[in-house]
């Protein structure tokens, strides 16, 4: 895979050599336990994989090198690069502004921008109206577009399965930018809405079997279908795709449910399903399953809390968080900081994303054992931090360099 040139702020040299050395003694990725870390009176479990993934390196790599080629013209980012504070923060130190928020509200108007300023794409990509918008003002996105390739591949999948005649149901969050860039280039081709999760499929498939009316998908729905969607002939040939961010089990399990609907509704098999429903397994992430597969494997040690390190935005990361804290204590962070001290811990609610204190969050034992592991977001420079944060409250810390010499 592709090696990129990403500022050495965000690597850390004993997570590289920890990585390095767990690809080398497993290199079909098979082996999802933990590596242990440890430091004596605090043991470490750090997940197989996490981290940046092959689209966050990619646009970090873009975006840094947009900063550099373009001194003394205006740079903007049609919203946050990725989901993590520290790199946003670090490019708007670098003069970078943000044209749109998270949810696509306006923060610097279309109106202001001028031909020769330069607008990068983000991670998550973006509709094909803003990419419209911009070439109207003669404004080259092409060659500052950091579209992970992983999201251009949904698209894609969406257009091949349009073109045999089936609609789309995107599975993702709906005001998320990935969510709603994936919207825009499906329903380009074909009929396409959105659910959230496996509550609103089942609502969805009602309106298939005809269980409910067909006026109230257009209340129900609102604002989540393509323009002249026809509830009563858009939903008989379908496929699912996804934000790749999702819980892989999640879209699987929606994909499956509606594919269940279809057989039982119009009486097909396995042999025959493909007349009512497309297969589109093939547009989950790889990272985030790699990522997910690695927590189900590291929840598999026994550990006393955990800690997942991200932005608190980061679909992704949040998604983490709601499986480890199906087994274990978790607390969400996006920074070292936020463990004030070995008594007190600042952490985030990934569903209401409100911060809240939590007093004596370190068991009175030895060994602590902790669980660890970030978003495709997150630069391995903060997991280390916290690591080091952690350590540092049992007088480990030089155990550090021991670590290092040994994944070396």
């Amino acid at each position: 895979m592709k090696q990129f040139d990403i500022p050495n702020i965000y690597r850390s040299s004993l997570i590289s050599a920890i990585k390095n050395k767990r690809r080398q003694q497993d290199k079909l990725k098979k082996d999802f336990s933990p590596t242990l870390l440890d430091f004596g009176p605090i043991q470490i479990f750090l997940a197989r994989h996490f981290g940046f993934c092959y689209g966050v390196e990619n646009a970090i790599e873009i975006a840094f090198e947009t900063i550099e080629e373009n001194i003394g013209k205006r740079i903007f980012l049609l919203s946050e690069m990725i989901h993590n504070p520290q790199v946003n923060a670090d490019l708007a130190e670098r003069g970078v502004q943000f044209l749109q928020d998270t949810y696509g509200k306006q923060i610097v108007p279309f109106d202001e921008l001028k031909e020769d300023d330069v607008v990068v794409v983000p991670a998550f990509g973006t509709t094909l109206e803003i990419e419209e918008l911009l070439r109207s003002k003669n404004i080259q996105i092409e060659k500052y577009n950091t579209t992970c390739p992983f999201v251009e591949k949904v698209w894609n999948r969406s257009a091949q399965i349009a073109e045999k005649g089936y609609s789309i149901v995107v599975h993702g969050k709906p005001k998320h930018e990935e969510t709603r860039a994936t919207f825009s280039h499906a329903s380009s081709h074909t009929p396409t809405v959105v659910v959230n999760d496996m509550k609103e499929t089942i609502e969805l498939a009602k309106y298939i079997t005809e269980e409910k009316p067909a006026e109230e998908f257009y209340t129900e729905f609102k604002g989540r279908y393509s323009k002249d969607f026809d509830v009563t002939k858009d939903l008989q040939r379908i496929g699912v795709v996804n934000q790749t961010t999702q819980l892989a089990t999640d879209t699987q399990a929606i994909a499956e449910y509606l594919k269940n609907v279809m057989m039982q509704y119009y009486g097909l098999n396995e042999k025959n399903i493909s007349e009512r429903f497309a297969d589109t397994r093939d547009t989950l992430c790889y990272a985030t399953n790699d990522n997910q597969s690695a927590v189900t494997g590291m929840l598999q040690t026994e550990a006393d809390l955990a800690i997942v390190v991200g932005g608190y935005n980061s679909s992704n990361t949040s998604h983490l968080v709601e499986l480890c804290e199906e087994r274990l204590l978790t607390y969400f962070i996006n920074s070292a900081n936020k463990i004030i001290s070995d008594k007190n811990i600042l952490h985030c609610n990934w569903r209401t994303k409100e911060e809240k204190i939590t007093f004596d969050y370190l068991p009175d034992k030895q060994p602590v054992k902790i669980l660890i592991t970030s978003g495709a977001s997150c630069p391995d420079a903060i997991v280390e931090e916290v690591i080091e944060k952690l350590v540092g409250f049992y007088n480990a810390k030089n155990r550090l360099q021991e670590l290092f010499d040994y994944f070396q």
